[in-house]
């Protein structure tokens, strides 16, 4: 079995209907993948130009580092001249040079119902009318609170933040103070936000760029993280057996997506439950991407493993910033005031972030949802796959659910020095003409894709055809 797009039962009926007959099994194949910006898709569209948006962006690198406030903004890995977005609906967006893109970010996530979805907007503005921040406890808090419990196997209960990094920051702490252990077991690739103990061998913009760690990072941050590569369970067993008694927990993507798309073995997810259990330690999910995408219950519920703690971002919070953390209760009631573990903050829990949630997650309950993310993705990422191979090209790449991936590589990629086989140059040149034709990819090739209930059989069909051409010219 390739190691892009495991293919596993997923235990989900949640979501509207399709009308494609495609099986719903992730698929799984690899096969063996410089454009220039200047025209686009067809005779009938305006010629492609980023030049407000070079204009901009280089008024931005006077006032904010790179001209972005977020690394892999900045288009270093792929080149080229980044785009200013001005506005985004559905599936789509629109830079502020007037180009329409087919939206396969989704704010890295987040967007899975699609941007600025008319029932959403509605719910805030009535919400705003109230006020945007208390600093106090809210109902709405009550009702998201409730509606991830219900959801998400391993949680009893949670703790709002404002960012995926800080429910990792707070989700460390507790295991820690649990377990009274300090060393924690991460996976080479994995990014669990930009907090000093996890920037070591990490994925997102740090693997986008090159930086092995970051300067700033003291060595005694850093110190009690151990690595291993991912789906590698000679390496985990190892470092249990090397720090024995003294590993709080193992914290890991269940689905990679911060390094590009990566799937666990089979055999690998049950392995780290066992092994955790007769050691004393936690499991925790990160699913800050993965939660609410690959299955309402996350990726927990699709692969029938239940961790000890959760973290989760991103979609419970509509698109607003959100992230959260829980597990177990008699974890979870560490934290303060139940006990004396320490996290606190002023935004959590505000009703904004609260309010978009509950209305996404109220639709992503709708009958027929996972089945459409899961049919929209397969025709997607079959028909790239199938697009490269026609052109010669080594490629792999896989999905399940609304969550997608492909490498520049004849594969298969079980971990991250697999993924940097990828020909990195060549996604950039892909990468570019992509985006020519109209078709936002997530800018680096170290970053998973996602795909929303808005994208429609005509954008994923658009997308294969930029493709075809795409990769004829590379």
């Amino acid at each position: 079995m390739a190691g892009i797009g495991l293919s596993l039962p997923s235990k989900f009926t949640h979501g509207p209907a399709f009308s494609s007959s495609i099986p719903r099994s992730s698929s799984s194949r690899c096969y063996s993948s410089s454009v220039k910006m200047t025209v686009s898709v067809d005779e009938t569209k305006k010629t492609f130009t980023l030049q407000k948006s070079e204009e901009a962006f280089n008024a931005a690198k006077e006032l904010m580092p790179g001209g972005v406030n977020s690394p892999v903004r900045a288009f270093r890995s792929v080149g080229g001249q980044p785009i200013i977005i001005d506005s985004v609906k559905g599936s789509h967006m629109w830079d502020i040079d007037g180009n329409e893109y087919i939206d396969y970010v989704g704010s890295w996530g987040p967007a899975i119902i699609g941007h600025a979805d008319d029932e959403v907007l509605a719910a805030l503005a009535e919400t705003m009318k109230k006020g945007t921040s208390f600093g106090a406890p809210c109902l709405l808090e009550n009702i998201l609170a409730q509606m991830v419990i219900s959801a998400v196997p391993s949680i009893e209960m949670v703790r709002f933040v404002n960012s995926g990094t800080e429910a990792c920051m707070g989700v460390l702490r507790l295991a820690r103070a649990f377990t009274c252990k300090m060393k924690v077991i991460k996976f080479e690739g994995c990014y669990h936000g930009h907090a000093d103990p996890f920037l070591v061998k990490a994925g997102s913009g740090v693997a986008t760029l090159g930086l092995p760690d970051s300067p700033g990072v003291p060595k005694s941050a850093t110190i009690d993280t151990l690595t291993s590569p991912y789906n590698d369970i000679t390496a985990v067993e190892n470092l249990f057996n090397t720090h024995k008694g003294e590993i709080a927990a193992v914290i890991l993507e269940p689905v990679v997506g911060n390094a590009g798309f990566i799937t666990p073995k089979p055999e690998f997810l049950n392995f780290l439950q066992k092994i955790t259990k007769e050691n004393d330690a936690l499991l925790i999910f990160d699913e800050v991407m993965t939660g609410f995408r690959l299955a309402y219950g996350g990726a927990q519920e699709y692969f029938g493993i239940t961790p000890d703690l959760t973290t989760l971002g991103k979609i419970i919070g509509g698109g607003l910033p959100v992230g959260a953390y829980g597990g177990r209760r008699e974890i979870m009631e560490m934290v303060a005031p139940a006990g004396p573990m320490y996290q606190a903050g002023t935004l959590s829990g505000n009703p904004l972030a609260m309010t978009a949630g509950i209305h996404t997650l109220k639709r992503l309950q709708e009958p027929g949802t996972y089945d459409y993310l899961d049919k929209v993705t397969r025709q997607l990422i079959e028909g790239i796959l199938d697009a490269g191979k026609a052109a010669g090209h080594e490629i792999c790449g896989g999905h399940i659910s609304g969550m997608f991936g492909f490498f520049f590589t004849d594969g298969p990629v079980y971990n991250f020095e697999d993924a940097k086989k990828s020909d990195t140059s060549k996604f950039a040149r892909f990468y570019r003409g992509m985006l020519e034709e109209g078709v936002y990819f997530a800018p680096s090739q170290f970053e998973a894709g996602f795909t929303g209930l808005k994208h429609t059989h005509e954008d994923i069909q658009r997308t294969i055809d930029a493709a075809e051409k795409v990769f004829k010219n590379l």
